[in-house]
């Protein structure tokens, strides 16, 4: 009998470990289903190259969206491109720090419609990547990208022929810390790296 409770403590224990590990793990493994499937809209991240022009053409949209706790300028500096599918294309973004103070700040983007974001392909981007900008600094963000010709060929994106790429800059949650406005950072920043008191 303490053969099969010692066996049984031991193997609930590797459990719960096993469980908060993989709700630590749990955000990262959602991005990488999210970029290796295109779900929620999300493109697809990476080195892969544009397979050249198709005859079809298709309409990307640039969209830009700050969150209110972080005082930037941010826009695109297209409204829109039209380009050939498997062409790849060069786009800019810009953001101009408006407060006193040096900010810093991270991009989340996506892609609408949903469906269409398997097919959409960037190659260069700024999303992800802390950016910090000086007191009213302005820089230039590019973004290269292409939107691959099978979109024309699947039954569910076929009659596509607008997508919309949306970028939101939030405040990182290490200078909302350091400027006292953690409690209202917004939950898409990332994992803070400050200490815990």
């Amino acid at each position: 009998m303490r053969v099969n409770n010692r066996t049984f403590g031991i193997t609930l224990a590797a459990v719960a470990v096993g469980m908060v590990g993989v709700s630590f793990a749990a955000v990262p493994l959602y991005r990488l289903f999210c970029a290796a499937t295109g779900y929620g809209g999300t493109p697809q991240i990476g080195a892969s190259v544009a397979p050249g022009a198709a005859r079809q053409e298709i309409t990307v949209r640039f969209n830009a969206n700050t969150n209110p706790n972080l005082p930037w300028d941010f826009r695109p500096e297209q409204e829109q491109i039209r380009l050939p599918l498997g062409e790849e294309q060069l786009a800019f973004y810009t953001a101009r720090n408006q407060a006193g103070t040096p900010i810093t700040g991270v991009a989340l983007y996506n892609v609408t419609p949903d469906t269409a974001g398997k097919y959409f392909h960037k190659t260069a981007c700024f999303c992800f990547n802390q950016q910090m900008l000086a007191a009213g600094q302005q820089m230039q963000f590019p973004l290269s990208f292409w939107v691959d010709p099978e979109i024309a060929k699947d039954p569910n994106t076929a009659d596509i022929h607008t997508i919309t790429l949306s970028y939101t800059f939030f405040r990182t949650l290490d200078d909302a810390a350091k400027a006292g406005a953690l409690a209202q950072a917004g939950p898409h920043v990332g994992p803070s790296t400050r200490p815990t008191p």
